[in-house]
């Protein structure tokens, strides 16, 4: 029976005058919690690492999952061969999710491999635990603390009070490079905004009508300005048998100013209202009862990346240079979305595979930090081929191994490369 009557009582209470962070020691500090901070954290604690997983977000798992890209994209080589070119984190998720049937295998040019974002989540977060992580959320860079060539500390705000975390090694895999640049450290901006997408996830849908590809973005093109669409085509990536689909048909601006980047979110929404009253009207046996189930957070492609010791460029992509410290690689096309109404889309023969240098992840100026993802050095184009999952999870293992390697007191400048490549060929050897 409930009680009548409850002894819970209340304090007030003023916070202390210098209330002092709270600490955390650790081996290795990862900030950024998509798919290359992820892979950097799981990799770290299998090499026996005390590992402190940092993101500015309330959960785990980053654009992977909350901006609801919903497609694992350049973890294979092209057609007809398919060869899995990243191993690590995927070989787990791969075997779990296909066994709960949350993943579907599209073959095309490549192998793309659809995904439930919510069993996704869930696999991150179990594994995460599974390992003894210790985790971080909702908590934004307040300072950077520096000896010399080596960060010593990260300071954070969360909602609950200040955090510093101190440790030999720190891996950046926020994505826009913030802890390269609150250190100080030299980063590259492209000249004009490269756009990101607002994905949705629809549902009520009837999959048998759905249009192809090529018909959707051609019907798009014709119609965009009737309909006021910013992007002049678009992909839904249906998930087979549930009549549901994940929309990629915006383009919205990234900018790194906080207010532009909110207005930026709400535009986006917009943008994906009128996508979906166009779809309703245009294909109403596909999408006549569409509802959108959930709004992703903004996607965001290229925004900012690390000056490298070495910058990854377009021809090492298309020659699919081989370096001697190659820590990933991939068959994804030139994928560069400088432009609202359209986007470069520069696809590679069967047999072709380039690859991203451990140099590439590295600043010339700091001994004991690994940039990972999106925060890796290449230009414009070269970076958007290697910017997706795929490579982005190789990244991250590469800079788990990278900073093992340098161990507490060496530099990731003067590792063994021998070494390296040994402990990664599942992702860069054939």
């Amino acid at each position: 029976m409930p009680h009548a009557l409850t002894e819970l009582k209340v304090h007030t209470l003023t916070k202390p005058a210098g209330t002092a962070s709270h600490q955390l020691d650790a081996d290795v500090c990862v900030v950024g919690a998509g798919v290359s901070g992820i892979s950097a954290a799981i990799e770290s604690a299998q090499l026996g690492r005390d590992v402190v997983l940092v993101d500015s977000l309330p959960v785990l798992g980053g654009q992977m999952v909350n901006s609801l890209i919903g497609l694992f994209c350049g973890v294979y080589g092209n057609g007809p061969g398919y060869r899995q070119l990243t191993h690590g984190i995927f070989d787990g998720i791969f075997a779990d999710l296909e066994a709960s049937g949350d993943l579907h295998v599209n073959r095309g040019h490549t192998i793309t491999v659809t995904y439930d974002e919510v069993a996704l989540g869930r696999w991150v977060e179990r594994r995460i635990r599974e390992l003894g992580i210790r985790v971080v959320l909702g908590a934004s860079i307040t300072g950077v603390e520096r000896d010399g060539r080596r960060i010593a500390a990260v300071s954070f705000a969360t909602r609950h009070g200040a955090v510093r975390v101190t440790a030999p090694g720190f891996v950046d895999a926020t994505g826009d490079a913030a802890l390269a640049w609150e250190a100080g450290l030299p980063c590259r901006v492209p000249e004009r905004t490269i756009y990101g997408s607002q994905q949705i996830v629809l549902e009520h849908l009837h999959e048998e009508h759905q249009p192809g590809r090529e018909e959707l973005a051609e019907h798009v093109h014709a119609k965009a300005a009737e309909w006021g669409l910013v992007r002049r085509d678009g992909l839904a990536f249906f998930f087979p048998g549930r009549n549901t689909a994940v929309l990629n048909m915006t383009h919205i601006p990234a900018p790194l100013d906080p207010v532009e980047a909110s207005a930026a979110q709400l535009d986006g929404r917009e943008q994906a209202d009128r996508v979906v009253e166009f779809l309703r009207a245009e294909y109403p046996k596909a999408f006549g009862e569409a509802k959108v189930r959930s709004y992703g957070l903004p996607g965001r492609r290229q925004t900012r990346w690390i000056k490298g010791s070495h910058q990854l460029s377009l021809d090492e992509v298309r020659a699919g240079t081989r370096f001697e410290d190659a820590v990933a690689r991939t068959a994804w096309p030139i994928e560069l979305h400088d432009r609202a109404d359209g986007y470069v889309w520069e696809t590679f023969d069967a047999d072709h595979v380039h690859y991203v240098p451990l140099r590439s992840l590295l600043s010339p100026d700091c001994d004991n930090l690994v940039a990972a993802g999106r925060c890796a050095d290449g230009d414009a184009a070269a970076l958007s081929s290697v910017r997706v999952m795929g490579p982005c999870a190789a990244m991250g293992a590469g800079a788990a191994h990278a900073l093992d390697l340098a161990g507490r007191d060496g530099s990731v400048h003067g590792i063994d490369l021998a070494a390296l490549r040994a402990r990664l060929a599942a992702n860069v050897d054939d």
